[in-house]
């Protein structure tokens, strides 16, 4: 695997242990986060694209973030589940950089860690499985105050059992920098390293020495999306990040993403989340004190 992804962090969201009879049957889910499940007992199918896998007793299935999936479930099912939130910050997803295996075989002590980081945070739980229930920004904005109000302890050790699970499926990883045009890497790197700083496509294509749309086209086959798109994609993750994480002025916001004025960055905000930066940010505010307050 590339060396470019040293320090991934991982934020712990939801886990538990669910319990199924033909009531886990989903389709089209596309989340922000990562989900990795383990098969206790029973049968049930995990379709993604044109592929389906029969899920199987005793192994680890692994759906990274923004993967369009769908789940099918005609028996009895017993599997435990785990939501993880990659902070990639100013580098690369460590899934960007590999094809990690959806399926391995779960060892003991993987099963034994799986139980314990279940055990410590019983408050992770999910309290509904349908994933619309689930699946929106502020019950994502909701579990990340959560987490960061948590006792450290706790989530150091959260925090290593997931680095662990994650690293068995890292081990059978495939590099995608074999297959994903090297200008293409440079132009990924280069994004993330200068989101704080206006991006423009045709910049890109020129530090590739490739016309424009030559470089959109060469983008779009490898990544799935265009160049100019990608980079509001980054900017309004790293803004949400931001948000979240830093008790920070909207203005000085749209300054450390490149903005020239905050007043065209909150049009940029809303335009791309359904609301803008202020709301966001009192919101985050607001489920910060009330996770305190349930501590």
């Amino acid at each position: 695997m590339s060396k470019e992804l040293t320090h991934p962090h991982f934020m712990l969201l939801n886990t538990g242990r669910a319990v199924h009879n033909a009531d886990w049957n989903w389709r089209n889910v596309c989340s922000p986060f990562i989900r990795i499940h383990y098969i206790e007992s029973g049968t049930a199918r995990l379709i993604r694209e044109d592929k389906t896998y029969e899920l199987k007793k005793g192994h680890l299935y692994l759906t990274p973030a923004y993967t369009s999936h769908g789940y099918q479930c005609e028996g009895p099912l017993s599997l435990y589940y785990i939501h993880i939130y990659e902070e990639p910050g100013n580098q690369q997803s460590v899934f960007d950089l590999v094809d990690a295996p959806v399926e391995i075989k779960a060892a003991p002590l993987m099963v034994q860690l799986i139980k314990r980081l279940t055990a410590i945070h019983p408050e992770r739980k999910l309290p509904h499985f349908d994933p619309w229930s689930y699946d929106n920004g502020p019950t994502l904005v909701r579990s990340i105050a959560r987490q960061k109000a948590a006792p450290l302890g706790y989530e150091m050790e959260a925090q290593g059992i997931i680095r662990q699970l994650i690293s068995r499926f890292l081990q059978q990883a495939a590099d995608k920098n074999l297959r994903i045009d090297k200008r293409i890497r440079q132009s990924l790197h280069y994004i993330r390293t200068h989101l704080d700083r206006p991006i423009s496509v045709d910049t890109l294509a020129e530090s590739c020495f490739l016309t424009k749309d030559h470089f959109i086209r060469l983008f779009k086959k490898d990544m799935g999306n265009t160049p100019g798109r990608y980079i509001q994609e980054q900017k309004i993750e790293k803004a949400r990040r931001m948000i979240m994480t830093r008790d920070i002025p909207v203005k000085d916001l749209a300054y450390s993403l490149g903005f020239e004025n905050d007043a065209y960055f909150n049009r940029f905000f809303k335009k791309m989340t359904g609301e803008n930066p202020g709301s966001y940010k009192k919101k985050i505010r607001a489920l910060e004190k009330e996770s305190a307050h349930h501590r």
